[in-house]
């Protein structure tokens, strides 16, 4: 009898195009997911989709979900940089990723494929190129977030050690058709209701199906023990907010924002954290982060998948606006 292929976070960004991926290549999924449904994939994708509502704070279930497995997707975890939710960084990045490979360990999956991110190599280098062997240093990376992916990535190692294949995959920001009202999805949402600031700092961007289909490719591969920057290109914000804005015939950011400006729009947004106990819409670390002018090389996955390609994020931005302004005139 055929094993499953599990994935935690099945109802995020990700999950869904890694469901969509694994549905064409004939897969058995098994999706857990935490609260509802993703709205993104259509009925039928979601009926050939076994659903387990629940936790990976959950061992036992875990433990019950991987025993009819044989390939494990994390995907799972918490992106906030509100250091309030420092606690809940901790608890489900590490310690949840902790249950995951216990799990994996102790039901014999053949491998697991872990979503961590660049935070947990270290982004806070201005004028640098990031690469899987840029080392963490605690001083140079404030933030709770990046500390909870990296040492989330030493459970993995441990689980290595003990014997469980493993490859991590380290993306940037992820371009995609989701949920835009929580993640890297938000920015759609931000310039289609033409929000006016943008920022000259630069960071990598990557397509949600590149990183799917990155995922899939070394599931499916001999290589194990080995981590890999998921990077398309290096662009500005502004150009990247600004094809957004244009790809939805809405006026493009045009306010620039110095340091200072947001020096102070963090501090405000704190004080309004503080009284409406809502996220910060910025923070310390987001506002420097802006600013930065980071690179990402990418040339370690092209090395070991020399048949994967990077889709041009001028082309993942048009398929995902595209997307965007069909659901949009259909609400």
């Amino acid at each position: 009898m055929s094993k499953k292929t599990l994935i935690t976070g099945a109802n995020g960004l990700l999950g869904t195009y890694l469901i969509r991926e694994l549905l064409g290549a004939g897969e058995e999924i098994v999706g857990l997911y935490r609260s509802k449904l993703p709205a993104t994939l259509t009925q039928e994708e979601l009926d050939k989709v076994q659903w387990v509502q629940g936790d990976i704070l959950d061992v036992v279930l875990l433990t019950d979900l991987m025993q009819e497995c044989d390939k494990v997707y994390h995907c799972a975890g918490l992106v906030s940089f509100n250091p309030a939710r420092a606690g809940d960084l901790m608890k489900i990045n590490v310690e949840g990723t902790a249950n995951v490979v216990n799990a994996a360990l102790a039901t014999n999956i053949k491998k697991l494929i872990h979503v961590s991110s660049v935070a947990a190599i270290g982004r806070k280098r201005n004028n640098a190129i990031v690469t899987e062997d840029t080392k963490w240093e605690d001083a140079a990376n404030p933030s709770v977030y990046g500390e909870s992916k990296y040492k989330g990535e030493l459970e993995v190692w441990r689980a290595f050690s003990e014997g469980l294949d493993v490859a991590i995959v380290n993306p940037v920001i992820i371009l995609g058709y989701g949920d835009w009202d929580h993640g890297s999805c938000a920015t759609f949402k931000s310039a289609y209701n033409e929000f006016p600031w943008f920022t000259e700092g630069v960071s990598g961007f990557v397509d949600a199906g590149d990183v799917a289909r990155a995922m899939v490719m070394l599931m499916n591969s001999d290589v194990s023990g080995e981590r890999f920057i998921l990077s398309g290109e290096d662009r500005t914000y502004r150009s990247v907010f600004t094809e957004m804005a244009e790809a939805f015939g809405k006026k493009p950011p045009h306010r620039k924002v110095t340091p200072f400006l947001a020096s102070v729009v963090w501090r405000l947004e704190r004080l309004k954290s503080l009284i409406t106990g809502n996220d910060p819409l910025l923070t310390k670390e987001t506002a420097d982060t802006a600013q930065q002018k980071v690179g990402f090389d990418h040339s370690k996955m092209l090395k070991f998948l020399p048949g994967f390609t990077f889709t041009p994020i001028s082309e993942s931005i048009r398929n995902a606006c595209s997307t965007y302004k069909e659901l949009e005139a259909r609400s």
